[in-house]
């Protein structure tokens, strides 16, 4: 799959609670394309994501955004299927963070996992083995229906 150039601008949160030095400033990503990555809820909605596959996408995750354009979110992919905790260090807004397994069924969320900006972190998730993680807007996972066991379809993710 082609990696557009807003998938520089990802977010945050990994085991390492090691502080990453603050990224230079990036555009907000476009709108996502016909085509482009994206994950349909259990409400129906939409989203548009990017992907995060890369250990340096995956640490740097939605780090330093103030805020998220609507119907978007993140979604790391990952090459195992081991507990992957994540944390909020230099992340500026709450997020809903859920953890999937390898068809996309919802195994845990973090609902508004609170930012953190100083250390010591905390981190979340659960003490189970997921394939994928997806980050959206704070609250967005209840209003969306996205409850353990409910699952999500991703399309546009090569």
């Amino acid at each position: 799959m082609r990696r557009a150039h807003s998938l520089v601008l990802v977010l945050a949160l990994t085991v390492s609670c090691g502080g990453a030095a603050k990224p230079a400033a990036s555009p907000t990503p476009s709108p996502a394309a016909a085509g482009s990555p994206r994950v349909v809820l259990p409400s129906g909605a939409i989203y548009r994501i990017e992907l995060a596959r890369t250990p340096e996408e995956q640490q740097r995750g939605l780090m330093f955004r103030e805020s998220l354009p609507e119907r978007s979110g993140m979604l790391f992919l990952f090459d195992d299927d081991s507990p992957h905790r994540f944390w909020m260090k230099n992340t500026m807004i709450p997020l809903d963070i859920v953890w999937l397994d390898d068809v996309g069924r919802v195994l845990f969320v973090s609902a508004n996992t609170p930012p953190c900006k100083a250390d010591p972190c905390p981190d979340y998730g659960p003490q189970v083995a997921a394939w994928n993680v997806l980050e959206i807007a704070g609250g967005m996972a209840e209003k969306e229906r996205v409850t353990v066991g409910s699952t999500l379809r991703f399309e546009g993710i090569k």
